[in-house]
């Protein structure tokens, strides 16, 4: 059977199809000559196999080794040890046994006529130096690394059910801050930012790289698939990344073939969500207390006791997830493929992602070793139900996806005593201030996205002599969505008495996005003089990019028998006097292109030194400044190999590293610089309206780059027999020509507003991360590891010259009360500051009272501008996380905390809720406790701001490993996994972990999806 293998690259496609249909062709022809070759006449005389078992175990501590590759020399027969250390191998007398594991040294046993062997492997520290780090178009060994690049694998991932895959190395990485603002729901992403903000209107997240695919999807990655994290920190190691990483580099590994026998892998855990926190709102009895006491009408008594938020829980919540994977073949061609099933359910009703899909790795070798083909395949199939917690009929597929938590906006400020349903059975619509019923909108309305995201790359590497090698990597992503969101005939804003007089809503959306790669690369390596070991990298990169987005909506559909799938049935087509039906499409695109190169020296592998220099142009930048150029320098010196250190048995690394780098920021709207058309109206000509068209912007040729400049000094250390190691780097980083859209001046500029370069922002801090082995008994083990952070950030500069702004504002607080933004950014100022009025008290009729600049007190009407002050910050200062991990026998146990500090939290519903002005919707209890002095408006102040600092039990798992010796199951665990177990805080709202990435960082918003504890059981078996 004939298979065709097709991966779009543009005008590249057919010379990288060649170079892989040659490939294949000579593969092929020295295949069949060695085939052929083998054919010969004689008597074989085959040695007798016998089965060869024992076990493995270290010279250190005596405890069995897991995964401890057992090889018979130049055969493709192959096992690795299970978790106790056995191992169970065919061979034959005579032949040769290898032993080999990370960061032990190899061992080679020639096999006489005994049917066990016990093994002991020798400690190798120089092999432990030696892992090999993903850094960007290639691997560098560990000992050798000049910049700050933190490494996180698989036997180091957080346990238990992750919704995103950088769930797994949440508080695993000093600097990199991971937040999920809206909890488990499954269908919200993570907040990444690593070493604070660097941009206003640019990408301040770091640049996913996956596989080697730059702007890779998440998506197509799946817990059990992940062999490592490797996260390029500062701007001397990600540089190589040029534009991209203003923001960092996040390198993500996949697992691949390796040479082995068959093997079979299969994961899977059961997940169950309870609510973390409740809101303390006032129940039906304590309302009708407000009642008796004449603060609320005894009109607004309906009679019932309702908990809307009980309504809208998903108690019986239940997430599943699975993995299969089968992996094996031989040196010259080994395989990897895993298929997977996850339903994910979340704590609110009609909140779930269902995906299924898989992935494929096939590596091929050939040309007497010179010649790997590496292709990899995925693909992930979805269906999410958007409704629960509250959907955003918004153009913008990010808003789409995110709940907006309106619904649970309503479960607290909703009449407690209002019945769901009237007694006929339709739904009771309560007529308070922005009042509506949840369960009927649950009950009334479709929002549901079906999304496919595909991708495919293909390797090609060729050996062309010692030490010099070119590859050719070529990648295609694709991802395509139809949103679909319907409002029946009985939803109540459909109602006759509205705009759409009684008639159905419908409304659909489609996005397709893809990006192309084509890379090229020469790499060479030499040693000369046995002290001088020499690297160099030489690369070609393009990548293509666009988006494609439709929509349409229509209304006045008389019946719900067709939903949204007969559009055109809509009477408001012809109707107009309902509202007018929307149609509306997209289209932009954009190309990067870059050559690069990168050299490395290291003498006496002591002192080492790496280069790089980016040069990148970019269709987004203006005609003046296409083209961009990124340089880097670090430098290492391991002290812990001269003289005076050698002799020192407590140190057994210590490595001083410098660096310094250039990066940059395209991640902007596409067509930024250049003058683009908009409608305007429409004019008649002979009785024809004709539209009109006029521009949309200013044109800028001169929009340049963000450009990041960073200086990292970093130590890495291990000491003590290794028992403790780790790293400290301190960076300061300045990103300049900050880009924002100012005012400009009419004439000569044609619109009100220019997007232009302007502004800077500084960062700079602190980061530690630390491991250590604090128990090793024979049967006992206790690992710690530690994690932790400081950074501040600053607006070094805003306006120039010619383009002025007197502050940025951020976070716009909701009606009623038109109260402002809580978050005012200043040339001069810190990142996140709170911006408003100081509390002096209440009179005795519960009035605000504020200071005023001068020291003396006003009423909220007394205050002005100069009265306002910062009143906190909602960035924390310091982050950290300690992880302990016990092993007894077979049982492991990891306790994980995680906390942040040194930051301020704006409680948003305490500012709203717990008023008794927000009368008569319902209160939070601490409108009639805490604040029950209080008979004002609402107001914004610092009488609200609470410190927002909280240590998290956030991850608790207990394992066990079955003793397996079988030649059918090769290894067992069984695990229990709890995720924010317990949080220890002062803060008096519902979770003191909110948004911390951006400018909108402290706000608890009014409106919120719960926050959960999970609860997994999973299973891992290994074939």
């Amino acid at each position: 059977m004939n298979y065709l293998f097709y991966i779009p690259l543009g005008r590249f496609a057919p010379t990288l199809l060649a170079a892989i249909s040659a490939a294949v062709f000579i593969l092929g022809a020295v295949a069949t000559t060695k085939a052929e070759g083998l054919s010969y006449s004689g008597l074989t005389v085959s040695a007798i196999q016998r089965t060869i078992t024992g076990k493995v175990v270290g010279a250190t501590d005596s405890l069995p080794l897991t995964g401890v590759s057992v090889a018979v020399k130049e055969t493709s027969r192959g096992t690795t040890t299970d978790e106790n250390g056995h191992f169970s191998i065919e061979a034959s007398e005579g032949e040769v046994l290898v032993f080999s594991y990370l960061g032990y040294k190899r061992q080679e046993i020639n096999v006489g006529n005994q049917p066990v062997l016990d093994v002991v492997l020798a400690s190798d520290d120089a092999e432990t130096l030696d892992e090999v780090v993903v850094v960007g178009y290639g691997t560098q060994r560990r000992k050798e690394v000049t910049s700050a690049v933190a490494t996180v694998r698989a036997e180091d991932f957080n346990a238990g059910g992750a919704r995103s895959p950088l769930d797994l190395i949440q508080g695993k990485v000093a600097g990199l801050s991971i937040t999920r603002t809206q909890g488990n729901n499954p269908n919200s992403s993570a907040a990444i930012q690593l070493r604070g903000i660097t941009s206003i209107t640019g990408s301040r997240a770091p640049l996913i790289v996956i596989d080697g695919i730059p702007g890779g999807s998440l998506d197509l990655l799946q817990q059990d698939d992940i062999e490592s994290f490797d996260v390029l920190k500062d701007g001397s190691a990600a540089a190589i990344y040029g534009t991209r990483a203003n923001a960092g580099v996040i390198l993500i590994t996949t697992k691949k073939g390796r040479e082995g026998p068959p093997r079979f892998d299969y994961s899977t855990y059961m997940q169950r969500e309870v609510v973390d926190r409740k809101p303390d709102f006032l129940t039906a009895a304590d309302f009708r207390d407000l009642i008796a006491q004449g603060l609320i009408n005894s009109d607004q008594d309906f009679g019932a006791s309702t908990d809307l938020y009980e309504e809208l829980i998903d108690r019986q919540n239940m997430s599943h997830y699975h993995n299969f994977a089968a992996s094996g073949g031989s040196a010259n061609t080994n395989y990897r493929a895993s298929i997977f099933f996850n339903d994910a359910k979340g704590i609110a009703k009609q909140s779930n992602r269902e995906q299924w899909g898989g992935r494929i790795n096939i590596n091929q070798r050939g040309l007497q070793d010179r010649l790997s083909l590496q292709v990899n395949l995925a693909a992930n199939l979805s269906k999410s139900n958007l409704l629960g917690g509250g959907f955003n009929n918004s153009d913008d597929p990010n808003a789409r996806i995110t709940s907006t938590g309106a619904d649970f906006e309503q479960a607290v400020q909703r009449n407690p005593t209002a019945p769901i349903y009237n007694e006929d059975g339709t739904f009771l619509e309560t007529q308070g201030y922005n009042n509506y019923n949840p369960v009927s909108r649950l009950a009334n309305r479709i929002a549901e996205r079906n999304q496919q995201v595909f991708s495919g790359d293909a390797r090609l590497t060729l050996d062309i002599v010692e030490g010099l090698s070119a590859t050719a990597f070529g990648s295609y992503v694709r991802n395509n969505f139809n949103d679909r969101f319907y409002r029946s005939t009985n939803d109540w804003e459909q109602r006759e008495a509205s705009e759409w007089q009684g008639m159905a809503y419908a409304a659909k959306w489609n996005d397709l996005s893809w990006i192309q790669t084509f890379e090229s690369t020469i790499d060479y390596n030499t040693t000369f003089a046995s002290d001088h070991s020499f690297t160099a990298l030489l690369g070609y990169s393009y990548q293509y990019g666009t988006t494609e987005r439709f929509n349409v909506n229509n209304n006045g559909f008389t019946t719900d028998g067709f939903l949204d799938w007969n559009l055109g049935a809509g009477s408001a087509i012809q109707n107009t006097a309902l509202p007018r039906p929307g149609m509306g499409s997209f289209k932009d695109d954009n190309t990067l292109v870059a050559f690069f190169g990168r050299v490395n020296y290291a003498y006496q592998g002591k002192y080492m030194v790496q280069a790089i220099l980016r040069r990148e142009g970019s269709s987004r930048f203006g005609a003046n400044h296409k083209w961009g150029n990124f340089p880097s320098v670090s430098a290492g010196w391991t002290l812990s190999e001269e003289p005076f250190l050698q002799d020192v048995p407590q140190i057994n690394e210590l490595k001083l590293r410098v660096g310094y780098g250039v990066t940059g920021n395209q991640g902007i709207p596409n067509y930024q610089s250049l003058l683009t058309l908009g409608t305007g109206g429409v004019y008649p000509q002979e009785g024809v309206y004709y539209q009109t068209y006029g521009p949309s912007r200013n044109p800028n040729p001169n929009l340049r780059w963000e450009q990041k400049a960073e200086w990292n000094f970093g130590l890495d250390f291990a000491l003590f027999n290794n028992r403790i190691s780790g790293a400290l780097d301190v960076y300061d980083r300045e990103t300049k020509d900050l880009l924002y859209n100012y005012n400009a001046q009419q004439p000569a500029f044609v619109r009100d507003l220019i997007y232009t370069n302007v502004g800077s922002i500084r960062n700079y801090g602190v980061e530690l991360q630390l491991s250590a082995v604090a128990i090793q008994r024979d049967d006992f083990r206790w690992n710690i590891d530690f994690a932790g952070n400081t950074n501040a950030n600053k607006l070094t500069k805003l306006s120039s010259e010619l383009f002025q702004a007197n502050w940025l504002e951020f976070g716009g607080l909701p009606s009623p009360g038109n109260l402002g933004n809580a978050i005012r950014l200043e040339e001069g100022g810190a990142i996140g500051n709170f911006y408003g009025k100081r509390f002096a008290g209440f009179t005795d009729d519960g009035e605000w009272l504020f200071f005023k600049a001068d020291g003396s007190t006003g009423s909220a009407s007394d205050m002005n501008e100069n009265d306002l002050t910062v009143i906190g910050n909602g960035v924390p200062k310091y982050n950290a996380s300690l992880s302990n991990t016990f092993v007894y026998k077979n049982f492991d146990l990891t306790i994980f905390f995680r906390g942040k500090f040194g930051f301020d939290i704006l409680n948003t519903q305490d500012l709203y809720f717990g008023n008794k002005r927000w009368l008569p919707n319902n209160l939070l209890r601490s409108a009639i406790t805490t604040h029950n002095q209080l008979n004002d408006d609402p107001q914004y102040s610092d009488y609200y701001i609470e410190r927002g600092d909280f240590v998290k039990l956030d991850n608790l798992t207990l394992g066990y490993t079955f003793p397996f010796n079988s030649s059918y199951v090769r290894n067992m665990r069984i695990y229990i996994t709890g995720r924010n177990i317990a949080t220890i805080t002062g803060y008096s709202g519902i979770d003191p972990e909110l948004q911390d990435t951006g400018f909108e960082t402290g706000i608890d918003t009014r409106g919120f999806y719960p926050r959960t504890q999970s609860w997994a059981l999973g299973l891992i078996v290994g074939f």
